[in-house]
């Protein structure tokens, strides 16, 4: 991958602030291995959870790693220009490729051209010119009516005869199919050989069988000892608790004990089935040692000791109605060379079809005919997988200049005329669309990621309506405010398939959306700051009148029952001199602020009319400024990397979602164009009585007129005299008479004049 872009003039657009290459011709397609990597908007992409044709993407990824890098769509797009006349074709590709494109001046264009027109000679289509996706969608039907199709798998109705078809059905129901292109089960070659290293293995077992010593009852061994194995275990369990007796005698005791848990188990609904009853032992141990085979025994083990009796201890042992240890242990040196030859079992597989069909396999001449058929099968592999390079040519000639536009540039990301791959589809959510929407498989990994991308980003988990598909998506918001959106929040996700969704917002990465809600940020900072103490306030003071009311009431209830009191105490004198030291000290602060008020006025007035507005704007500047240089700052600096890195991507370019490209990805409710907006709505706000407003209109006549030609200055005076009556004293005075200890007792009289 060469670093230098040689000899071929490159042509760049500005696509999001950044330098895109330009791919416009066959020579920029030829050349781009040329390309400095570093000029590249993306160095790899994920094969999942982006929106491309997953087919072309399996072919581009040739290590199976699920990433396609920069090698592997270089080496793609050689070949295509090494098949292609003038590979330039693919920038405006339809659905079907006409085949007069292949450059059939090589041996593999040859190769793709013959077997375009195979497909098409298949499917009953040899006057087309052109192959589309359609005709390469169900390549059972290419393949259907073709007996030998290169991938070494044979049906059953390719052999030339009913014992060899025979053959192929009894591989497949004893060993496995495998699916031919066609879309028939069959069987291959390493299937073929397992089925046959089986038969022998299951032959030769079985010869092992014929000894005496194996089959000491000649062909009856087999159920002899099927009803044997049977009750073995079970039996052997009877005499090691006989054993257990002998050496201690307790044992019976405790051997006595199962016998109350049989009588709990007649509590409930039994069968021989019983799961509880199989599990204990197969009669209660005696101090004879002898086990009784068809009476006092297990009934859940009655039926298999019935046939114990009649087809094995009768026979070797001479008695079918009880059995001593003596003539167990006889009985299982009897069956031990079977067993032995029974544990050496080979070729399980075949055992369904018996001995007797096993060796006619072995000795017929069916196993020789299906091996030529596979290898003629074989012999036109490469014929037939040129007709699978169809597919791959026909998915690149068709999808190829897209995954250009989203891997070495973004331009169908910035263009604005088509989405790029990686955009899931469209959040619809407080009244505005979310355009930038990519698919999420772990929430947790791709946040701390995402989180660098300083763009205001929900995850919401959808789920799409009428079934039961679930997935995450991460949506950015681009434009309007945060202020209504919080986890919980519903709306709804409509995909590129045109499916809904029902969206939830469950988790939220805050960062800034727009100037505009960083200029009002203040404001309501503001109001809700006064919203929750105006809340503080009044929840107090409701606290207080019900702690007061209740108080009240306690102290009613009270008095009833508490002695009259001798004599109530005398009330507290009226202070007139603290409270007038209060009234002044009001006075002097609402004579402050109407003199602040007033100047703020009066030099707002003493403006000429164009430096009015200039003054609002500095104040509102002052206020919102910085909140809109952060904000400013912060929406310089969004980006998609984070989001794609975070998703599998290794993108290669800051790729810039500045405040105007992001206006474009989230889009705002407005009314249609040539709209009719009735402004009749009967439950809009009642209006202001025209009282008021009159009201209020001559109280402003009334301040201007007093703020003009110096009566501001007589207002002020006013206000400050008001205050400094000879009735009252001088200011400081007051406030400190206000705040000394009163020394009088409550008895001496008042002064005149306080």
């Amino acid at each position: 991958m060469s670093e230098s872009s040689g000899s071929h003039r490159w042509k760049f657009y500005k696509y999001g602030g950044l330098d895109q290459v330009s791919l416009e011709t066959a020579e920029d397609l030829r050349s781009l291995a040329k390309l400095d990597p570093k000029l590249w908007a993306a160095m790899a992409c994920p094969t999942a959870n982006i929106e491309f044709d997953a087919k072309t993407l399996d072919y581009l990824d040739t290590d199976k790693d699920r990433r396609v890098k920069i090698p592997e769509l270089l080496a793609g797009l050689q070949w295509l220009c090494s098949v292609l006349k003038n590979p330039e074709v693919i920038m405006k590709a339809g659905e079907a490729l006409p085949m007069q494109y292949i450059n059939d001046a090589t041996e593999e264009g040859k190769a793709l051209l013959a077997s375009a027109r195979q497909i098409l000679a298949n499917l009953g289509k040899q006057k087309e010119e052109s192959v589309s996706l359609a005709d390469l969608a169900d390549t059972q039907k290419i393949f259907v009516a073709t007996t030998f199709n290169g991938d070494g798998i044979i049906p059953g109705e390719v052999a030339p005869d009913e014992a060899t078809r025979k053959l192929i059905a009894e591989i497949i129901d004893c060993a496995g199919s495998d699916l031919d292109r066609s879309g028939k089960p069959g069987i291959s070659e390493a299937r073929l050989n397992a089925f046959m290293a089986d038969a022998v293995a299951f032959a030769a077992w079985q010869k092992k069988g014929e000894d005496a010593s194996v089959l000491f009852s000649g062909a009856a061994t087999h159920s002899m000892a099927k009803a044997y194995l049977a009750v073995k275990s079970r039996i052997d369990d009877y005499f090691t608790r006989c054993r257990l007796v002998s050496y201690d005698a307790r044992y019976a005791g405790a051997s006595a004990a199962l016998e109350s848990d049989y009588v709990g188990l007649l509590k409930k609904t039994l069968s021989a089935e019983t799961a509880e009853l199989k599990d204990l032992p197969l009669a209660m141990t005696g101090s004879d040692g002898i086990l009784l085979l068809t009476e006092k025994v297990n009934p859940a083990w009655a039926q298999a000791l019935a046939d114990f009796a009649e087809k094995v201890a009768k026979p070797v042992a001479g008695d079918a109605a009880k059995l001593g240890e003596s003539s167990w242990l006889k009985i299982k040196n009897q069956f031990a060379a079977y067993e032995v030859w029974l544990s050496g079992k080979a070729g399980a597989s075949v055992e369904k079809l018996g001995i007797a069909r096993v060796s006619e396999i072995l000795a017929g001449g069916q196993e020789k005919v299906i091996r030529e058929l596979i290898s003629r099968d074989k012999s036109v592999e490469a014929e037939f997988n040129a007709i699978n390079n169809v597919d791959r040519l026909v998915r690149f000639y068709c999808y190829y200049y897209s995954l250009l536009n989203n891997f070495v540039v973004f331009k169908d990301f910035y263009g604005g005329k088509k989405k790029a791959v990686f955009q899931a589809g469209t959040l619809f959510m407080d009244s505005r669309s979310c355009e930038l929407c990519v698919r999420v498989d772990d929430m947790a990994k791709h946040s701390a990621m995402a989180a660098s991308c300083n763009t205001f980003l929900v995850y919401c988990d959808c789920v799409r309506q009428g079934s039961s598909e679930k997935m995450t998506i991460a949506a950015a918001f681009t434009d309007g405010d945060s202020d209504q959106l919080q986890i919980g929040r519903n709306g709804l996700f409509l995909d590129r398939k045109g499916n809904y969704w029902d969206a939830t917002i469950v988790k939220i990465i805050d960062h800034p959306i727009s100037i505009r809600q960083a200029f009002w940020a203040p404001y309501k900072r503001l109001g809700n700051m006064i919203h929750e103490q105006i809340e503080k306030f009044a929840a107090s003071k409701d606290k207080s009148m019900t702690d007061s009311l209740s108080a009240s009431v306690s102290s009613a209830g009270a008095k009833v029952e508490a002695p009259k009191p001798e004599a109530a105490a005398p009330a507290a004198p009226f202070d007139a001199g603290k409270f007038a030291g209060i009234f002044a000290a009001i006075g002097l602060a609402l004579a402050a602020i109407g003199s602040a008020v007033a100047s703020v006025v009066s030099g707002f007035l003493a403006l000429t009319w164009w430096q009015m507005p200039l003054a609002i704007a500095g104040i509102l500047l002052l206020i919102s400024g910085p909140s809109m240089i952060l904000a400013a700052m912060r929406l310089r600096q969004r980006n998609l990397g984070a989001i794609l890195d975070a998703n599998g991507w290794a993108v290669n370019t800051r790729a810039q979602i500045n405040m105007a490209f992001g206006k474009t990805l989230t889009g705002m409710a407005e009314l249609p164009k040539g709209a009719f907006r009735s402004f009749d709505d009967p439950f809009a706000e009642k209006k202001t009585p025209w009282k008021l407003w009159l009201l209020l209109v001559l109280f402003a006549l009334i301040l201007v007129w007093l703020l003009r030609d110096g009566n501001c200055a007589k207002v002020t005076g006013v206000i400050s005299s008001a205050f400094s009556c000879e009735s009252c004293q001088p200011v400081s005075a007051t406030v400190a008479s206000a705040t000394a200890p009163v020394t009088a007792s409550p008895s001496a009289p008042v002064p005149a004049g306080q």
